[in-house]
């Protein structure tokens, strides 16, 4: 299979996601014209970085090509039409949900589609390696790929390396009468060895202190004041009882309610930290069957997908979920591999067998990177869990406008999905007896202490990191934004209205992050189970999902599904945090003190002190009403309670 650019891990400080094109795209529709020679072109399978100051002559003929040929089923335009019904709070289609079986009956690919588009790939000179309800999966050299997809593949310079493309978009013969979604895999990327067993955890990572119990419980007296005061030291990671309470749990717990988390790979230890780490921080312990996993029958991909590194995303997710939604069912589906095939067949396997009523995901690409290939067939699942009442949040990043890490300001995807909801993130503030404080947008510079340990450097310092967010380049402005997000964000770029991430936000700063547990690789090469505080909108995604939980909860049971509509329709009202980065006054800046141990482990090697400046995120605001880093803002006291039944 060919393999995609590889995704990242969205938390620990990281982040990653997919695009959307505009127009039909953006509804999820296949973008197919008929063209004079009888056949539909596929105007999404062409990259947008083949271009032609990137040409560099046509692809040798050993060329192989490993592709997906996605099928659109019986009605592509009735499921994006239906996804969106079921969804809106004002429409009378509104919670009708379908169950998988009915979805497959009323909108997809039949065995006939399926036979006449095996026919055709075969007779063009392709070799069928495999096929399901949703793909068909095909090999063969550059003469057959020409042939059956009338394209020429060229040589095209991205990112300092040569990859084949296509030339032109993609089109398949108009007598399929628009069996075909898309086609992936027509560009490639370098091959990877191939391997099926998981590495040890990554080497330890511990913090120093001296913490904060609650936010500004310890304050740093004996260190230079800033900004008018001496700071806090950062918290040493809030417990799911300070998260409940901050944002408006009540006496729900997500009991009734599954929620997924897809990944890739999968942590040996996973069950084994999950039940120590709530033992060891007040929750609830898992009941027999609350937590299950569906994994792969083989791994690929682990040195360049960094195996080891997604444990610790899998880890913090679980705990998240459980900590905010103790009585929620948790099932982990993790993905062969980070590229997007496998991750692809990861959501299928919930969408296809309903395996949860909502799906945390913290991974993500930058939208830069994002064929609209690959996009179209993200939105197509994104678009039959809609229709199932099922819910998908994605981190929306952790590198703020991406500039500073790409060189351009763009978002990142999946999170510029209009069928997703983007999860953004801010730094949290809870005080003695659990109480909500205040919260800024995510976003934190860090001026270092002087060696003569008299002052700060360059207050307020250099930018570190902060939640992604912003407009999109390629993803049309879905319905539920018109007239909450302001002109000034979504026509940024330009008319027409695109797009703007996040949808809504929670908790993300490392520095007022979550404790996590989790076994890890000591220096003396032993795996032991270890603490640690850790943040990122990989932590927001999983919180929200988790409230998310409580939510349906709180509305009887019944699954919320593709949750934008109902988040946006509640703007404005008391069941949001207006989450600004000025919350005590325009002009009084925050910040909090961190020490870390010089080699991430012990006090052998010394410390590093710095000052971390809260609520300055790369070129983002977090302002009054709708911005881009919290959205709509945070859940408040009354998030959970407004999906209760009126009566």
């Amino acid at each position: 299979m060919k393999l995609a650019r590889p995704r990242t891990r969205a938390g620990l400080a990281v982040a990653a996601t997919l695009p959307l094109v505009a127009g039909a795209l953006a509804l999820g529709v296949p973008t197919a014209q008929a063209d004079s020679s009888n056949r539909q072109v596929l105007t999404n399978t062409k990259p947008l970085w083949a271009t032609p100051r990137a040409d560099h002559g046509t692809a040798a003929g050993s060329t192989s090509v490993n592709a997906r040929v996605y099928l659109a089923g019986k009605d592509a335009q009735g499921l994006a039409a239906y996804a969106q019904a079921v969804s809106d709070p004002s429409s009378p289609s509104y919670g009708k949900y379908l169950t998988p079986k009915q979805v497959q009956d009323r909108f997809g690919a039949t065995k006939q589609q399926i036979a006449e588009v095996t026919a055709w790939l075969k007779s063009s000179g392709l070799t069928v390696t495999g096929s399901n309800q949703h793909y068909i999966a095909v090999s063969g050299d550059k003469a057959a790929v020409e042939k059956a997809f009338n394209t020429e593949l060229r040589n095209y310079s991205k990112d300092g390396h040569l990859y084949h493309a296509p030339a032109q978009a993609a089109s398949v013969p108009a007598s399929l009468h628009g069996a075909v979604l898309t086609i992936t895999g027509l560009d490639n990327a370098p091959k990877q060895s191939q391997h099926d067993e998981l590495p040890p955890p990554e080497a330890v990572a511990r913090q120093a202190g001296p913490f904060s119990t609650y936010y500004g419980s310890n304050v740093a007296k004996n260190l230079p004041k800033a900004y008018g005061g001496s700071a806090p030291y950062v918290v040493k990671g809030y417990t799911g009882k300070q998260l409940r309470a901050a944002y408006g749990a009540k006496g729900y717990t997500g009991k009734g309610v599954t929620v997924a988390i897809t990944d890739a790979f999968a942590s040996p230890y996973i069950a084994k930290d999950a039940s120590e780490y709530a033992k060891r921080n007040g929750d609830a312990a898992y009941k027999a069957g609350q937590f299950t996993q569906v994994l792969p029958s083989a791994y690929n991909n682990i040195d360049s997908c960094k195996a080891a590194g997604w444990y610790g995303e899998e880890t913090l997710d679980v705990e998240a979920v459980h900590a905010v939604a103790p009585g929620a069912n948790i099932v982990y589906v993790g993905a062969a591999s980070c590229n997007d095939p496998d991750l692809m067949d990861s959501l299928n396997k919930v969408v296809d067998n309903r395996l949860a009523d909502i799906v945390s995901n913290s991974w993500s690409d930058v939208e830069a990177n994002e064929t609209p290939d690959v996009a179209a067939a993200y939105d197509q699942i994104f678009q039959q869990g809609a229709v199932e009442g099922i819910g998908f949040y994605f981190s929306s990043g952790d590198n703020g406008d991406e500039l500073a890490n790409t060189g351009t300001k763009q978002i990142d995807t999946p999170a510029n999905s209009a069928w997703v909801t983007a999860v953004g993130g801010t730094s949290l503030a809870v005080g003695k007896g659990d109480k909500y404080q205040w919260e800024t947008g995510w976003g934190t510079t860090k001026a270092t202490l002087s060696a003569d340990g008299k002052n700060w450097s360059s207050l307020p310092g250099d930018y570190l990191y902060g939640a992604g967010g912003g407009t999109s380049k390629l993803v049309a402005q879905p319905f539920y934004q018109r007239g909450v997000v302001p002109d000034a964000l979504s026509k940024q770029n330009g008319a027409p209205a695109q797009r703007v991430v996040p949808d809504i936000a929670a908790v993300a700063d490392p520095t007022t992050g979550f404790l996590v547990g989790q076994s890890q690789t000591f220096p003396d090469k032993s795996v032991r189970y270890s603490e640690y505080r850790i943040g990122g909108t990989s932590l927001a995604a999983p919180v929200i999902s988790a409230i998310q939980a409580l939510a349906q909860q709180a509305r009887g049971g019944v699954p919320i599904g593709f949750a934008n509509p109902a988040i946006y329709d509640r703007f404005g009202t008391s069941a949001y945090h207006d989450v600004t980065d000025h919350p005590l006054g325009q002009g009084q800046s925050l910040a909090d003190v961190r020490v870390d141990f010089k080699n991430g482990f012990d006090a052998k090697g010394g410390y590093n002190v710095s000052l971390r400046t809260l609520g300055h995120d790369s070129s983002l605001n977090a302002t009054i009403g709708y911005d881009n880093v919290t959205g709509v803002g945070s859940p408040g006291a009354n998030y959970v309670l407004s999906y209760r039944p009126r009566h």
